[in-house]
């Protein structure tokens, strides 16, 4: 009996053996189908008229972008409509299946159609029309405590996040896929609404065409402020870079310039910048929980995109400003026990004592609660840091390295040199300028576990979500307490996003994109 039951274990581990290798097997195939099961059920199952949020439940009863979106709506920035088309076009690269082509032109369709008259984008798209989307602003959105944003309906187009620069950079892409003159209409009024907004000194506003007649919105208006914040002005250099490389066209160098030229005349004397100036070229609040202050964060940013503008133009002008910033950012680092693990430096400086200063908030909803600023470093906002840290060593070797490079070194590279265009199929072919690019390394096991968690109806389902309270209403606490100072989130009827906490399953197109990207980083690894 004993030997009996011993041979049997040996038959278990052997077949559950040969089981487990089988599940650590796949081939080129099995990616091709698995691919394009998932991708049939977001384009067919999922997507509004071409377009997409970033979270939906199993069974579409709610969906979300950055806030929860009515079912008529689609999501410009992040994993939303652009992020989906993007995969598609790199989807049909690696495979030749025109299905991902298709794809990627309702999606271009959806973005079209959400393109303002003057031809930008806001971050979200509703084809019920602006009755409903203001009836969305005045509920859901209005009661966001944290997004600000979203409290108000502009009625206007948003460089923030990357949103207006991503829908033409995708819009440039589609073109250039196979020239095809259906796309260039919008492309056009997309680059002209770019250009258009650009003030004479070079930056740009927040939002365009601009708001300034406060007592007609009833609110306090930053969005016309030159704007760092989010690489509202870097995004569309970016952008125009890109235009120029590839259509090949000189009126766009002169706003290109003008755009570089602004990093240098708003950088205040200290060598520190702020997030927004005001039309004085003062730095100016912007949310309520983003004070008028210097903040390292933009700081280093734009300190590291100076040196990047030498690459760019051969200008050593460009770097005069970088030893001061450095110096800046030395001066106005924490003291050691004020240091939050990698976080060095405050969020927010103080203009003109250089003093750390800290935003906090009392109360329990966006109606009744309030921001406000002091210099105690306790109880700090959740959802916008106090601390930050800042990578001054890679600043100063980083400088080390440009400075020592002469014009013609530094330029050499750079696509705003004419023999840049002396290469084959240049210009008329895309080139992926965007900061934001997903590289991961082909991991067997990956791609096999990618292809088993694709469930019997083709989902790649996730617990990792941002969801949020349903509406219910305005907020009736009028206590201005302590509960929520540290919390992502008010009370119930706040309806700002948290992270999912249970394990509620979501459909997810960051989740889709994720996993198509390493099947596709798999497929062209093979294929070369």
């Amino acid at each position: 009996m004993k030997i009996a039951n011993h041979y049997l274990l040996l038959f278990l581990i052997l077949i559950l053996g040969l089981k487990l290798e089988a599940q650590t097997k796949f081939t080129k195939e099995q990616t091709l189908e698995t691919m394009l099961k998932a991708t049939k059920f977001m384009v067919e199952e999922v997507s509004t008229n071409g377009g997409y949020v970033w979270y939906y439940m199993p069974d579409f009863s709610r969906q979300w972008g950055e806030m929860e979106a009515y079912k008529t709506m689609i999501w410009m920035q992040g994993s939303g409509t652009i992020g989906m088309g993007n995969l598609f076009l790199d989807a049909y690269h690696a495979t030749n299946n025109t299905y991902y082509l298709k794809a990627a032109q309702k999606a271009a369709a959806a973005v079209i159609w959400g393109q303002s008259n003057e031809g930008g984008w806001n971050y979200v798209v509703d084809f019920a029309g602006d009755r409903s989307l203001k009836q969305w602003y005045n509920t859901i959105g209005k009661n966001g405590w944290r997004l600000e944003e979203f409290q108000h309906y502009y009625g206007n187009s948003t460089f923030d996040d990357d949103v207006t620069s991503d829908a033409t950079r995708f819009l440039l892409r589609m073109y250039l896929e196979e020239l095809d003159p259906k796309y260039k209409p919008a492309l056009d009024k997309a680059i002209e609404f770019v250009l258009k907004s650009q003030y004479p000194n070079g930056g740009w506003p927040q939002r365009y065409p601009l708001m300034y007649n406060y007592e007609k919105h009833g609110f306090p208006d930053y969005s016309s402020f030159y704007t760092f914040n989010d690489d509202v002005i870097w995004e569309n250099i970016n952008l125009l870079i890109q235009c120029y490389l590839v259509l090949g066209e000189e009126r766009f160098l002169d706003p290109i310039y003008r755009g570089m030229n602004f990093y240098k005349i708003s950088q205040h004397s200290s060598g520190a910048w702020g997030q927004q100036l005001n039309m004085k070229m003062e730095v100016a609040s912007a949310r309520t929980y983003e004070p008028a202050a210097f903040l390292p964060g933009a700081t280093s940013e734009n300190t590291f995109l100076l040196m990047k503008f030498y690459e760019l133009t051969g200008d050593r002008t460009f770097l005069e400003g970088v030893p001061k910033a450095i110096n800046w950012l030395e001066k106005v680092t924490l003291p050691a026990d004020k240091v939050d693990a990698h976080r060095t430096h405050p969020t927010f400086v103080e203009i003109k004592s250089n003093k750390p200063i800290y935003v906090h908030r009392k109360g329990s909803n966006v109606k009744y609660g309030r921001y406000y600023v002091d210099y105690d470093d306790k109880n700090l906002l959740s959802h916008y840091g106090g601390k930050r840290g800042i990578p001054i060593q890679k600043l100063k070797d980083e400088y080390k390295r440009v400075s020592q490079l002469t014009s013609d070194e530094a330029s050499k590279d750079s696509p705003l040199k004419p023999a840049q265009f002396k290469n084959e199929g240049t210009p008329q072919k895309y080139y992926n300028l965007n900061r934001f690019s997903y590289q991961f390394k082909v991991n067997e096991t990956k791609i096999t576990e990618i292809i088993n968690a694709l469930d019997n109806q083709n989902r790649w389902l996730t617990t990792k979500a941002y969801i949020s309270n349903p509406y219910i209403g305005d907020g009736v606490k009028t206590e201005l307490t302590n509960d929520y100072s540290t919390t992502r989130v008010g009370d119930e009827t706040d309806t700002s996003p948290f992270r999912n906490k249970t394990n509620q399953k979501y459909i997810s197109t960051g989740n889709y994109i994720k996993n198509m990207k390493f099947l596709i980083n798999y497929l062209n690894a093979t294929n070369q």
